[in-house]
């Protein structure tokens, strides 16, 4: 930790000497790897006229450097000038017509440009040039992604992992891609000849990690992080996704652990800190999960996941009108968030505003329509208003979504019984028996009366395996 508050020290001091030369007459000379340093801090930061200006003046002091070459045409593809990117791509094809890089970098614009075939023979171009053919593999593999070609992406990513298994994008992306293929059980044979290789390579159980959490095994997943930790014990990577695997298994003492294991051995980052947020609130601890949602939002203004986390914890601790707050800062980052949405509507409805919880529940359910919870709250406040029929109109649209859903069959025939309406009822009630007999148990929480629920013993009975 105390080697990554030094450098990020060190970084600062270097943006603020570079922005007082900006602002004077003085030209001062920098290393190339300083401007290199202050370009990629403007790009994290989405300080893209400020980038442009560093490589301005980095191109003036380093005119054949392709780094600099590689993140001006990043910033100028990021704000999508490819024309521009692309004439000065050509200048320096011109002068290095075999560079690999500019070769990479002309295929990339093109790709962005939906032009894959002339990427794709670019790319086969730069792999007799280049020194690093691991990463032209990964990103041919990454443009026969982009045009759905499965097959052809898992064998370029397969060929940059032979040349170094510790290429971590084709690795992630070629998890993917076997997942999208239905690849992933088959391949855990493939991961395993790494280990056989070499056992004490902690990248390969790290890897093999990934494939089992993909799979859903996550014991097993977490078994071979702890591998990858025995070999290399600062390394954040496998501590963070052991972590996930662990939050999973409902292991949240341990996740937690194992978050800040991350956080010692990579330093804090917006991530970190709102996933050991998670962990707290798992355990019910709201006070220490607000103190890192807050973390990470300050490391990370526009991370919406912190901000929601904040009001998902006052909720829990029955702060509704607080939380309204955060989540609605959290749907300015990710509005399309159904998850974010139901929440809302769940504050608004608990403060009373009923008509922005409609509004918020309409939302929800057109992001996420076949999330079945979304409908049952929702038909849940007509009905506690004994507005029977308009609470049967959401849970029908839900039905509409999701025919073969016990719950809002049962819940269809719950609002039909109470709006007196027994022969619709039982229609809705028979398919929910048949679908799921045993959450029959769900109708007793409306009908507290023992002579309703005599009633409908007869009925359940009836389909009583």
């Amino acid at each position: 930790m105390a080697e990554n508050y030094k450098r990020r020290q060190e970084e600062k001091e270097l943006i603020r000497k570079f922005e007082e030369e900006l602002n004077s007459a003085d030209n001062s000379y920098f290393e190339l790897e300083a401007y290199e340093t202050i370009i990629s801090f403007y790009i994290n930061n989405g300080k893209w006229p400020k980038a442009i200006k560093a490589c301005t003046r980095a191109s003036e002091q380093y005119p054949f450097s392709t780094e600099i070459l590689g993140l001006k045409i990043q910033i100028l593809t990021h704000l999508e000038k490819y024309t521009e990117a692309m004439e000065i791509l050509e200048e320096a094809e011109a002068l290095q017509p075999n560079d690999s890089e500019v070769i990479s970098l002309k295929a990339n614009i093109l790709s962005h440009c939906g032009r894959y075939d002339e990427a794709i023979a670019l790319y086969e171009k730069a792999l007799i040039f280049s020194a690093d053919k691991d990463e032209v593999h990964y990103q041919i593999g990454l443009t026969y992604q982009s045009l759905g070609k499965y097959e052809e992406a898992i064998s370029q990513y397969k060929s940059a992992i032979e040349l170094n298994i510790n290429h971590e994008n084709s690795l992630y992306e070629l998890a993917y891609c076997l997942d999208v293929t239905g690849q992933l059980e088959s391949s855990l044979s493939y991961y395993q000849k790494f280990i056989d290789r070499d056992p004490y390579s902690y990248y390969a159980w790290y890897n093999i990690g990934i494939i089992y959490n993909k799979l859903a095994r996550f014991d097993e997943a977490v078994e071979a992080y702890e591998f990858a930790i025995a070999i290399n014990e600062r390394f954040a990577s496998a501590h963070f996704n052991m972590a996930n695997s662990l939050m999973n298994l409902c292991r949240y003492s341990d996740a937690l652990e194992s978050y800040k294991n991350t956080h010692k051995n990579e330093g804090p980052s917006a991530e970190t800190y709102c996933c050991i947020g998670a962990a707290y609130e798992k355990l019910g601890t709201y006070d220490m999960a607000v103190k890192y949602y807050q973390k990470a939002t300050k490391m990370d203004g526009l991370y919406d996941e912190a901000w929601f986390g904040i009001g998902s914890c006052m909720m829990q601790q029955n702060r509704a009108y607080e939380s309204i707050h955060f989540i609605t800062r959290a749907l300015k980052y990710d509005n399309n968030n159904p998850l974010y949405w139901q929440t809302l509507a769940e504050a608004e409805y608990k403060i009373g505003n009923i008509m922005s919880s409609f509004d918020a529940y309409q939302e929800a359910s057109q992001h996420d329509p076949c999330n079945p919870g979304i409908w049952l709250d929702w038909s849940l406040i007509y009905y506690e208003q004994n507005e029977f029929d308009k609470a049967l109109v959401i849970v029908k649209a839900g039905l509409d979504e999701l025919p073969d859903n016990a719950e809002l069959n049962y819940r269809a025939a719950v609002y039909l019984i109470s709006a007196g309406k027994y022969k619709e009822a039982f229609n809705f009630l028979e398919n929910a028996l048949i679908l799921d007999f045993d959450k029959h148990t769900l109708l007793f929480d409306f009908f507290p009366k023992q002579e309703t629920q005599k009633a409908l013993y007869k009925i359940i009975d009836q389909f009583r395996k």
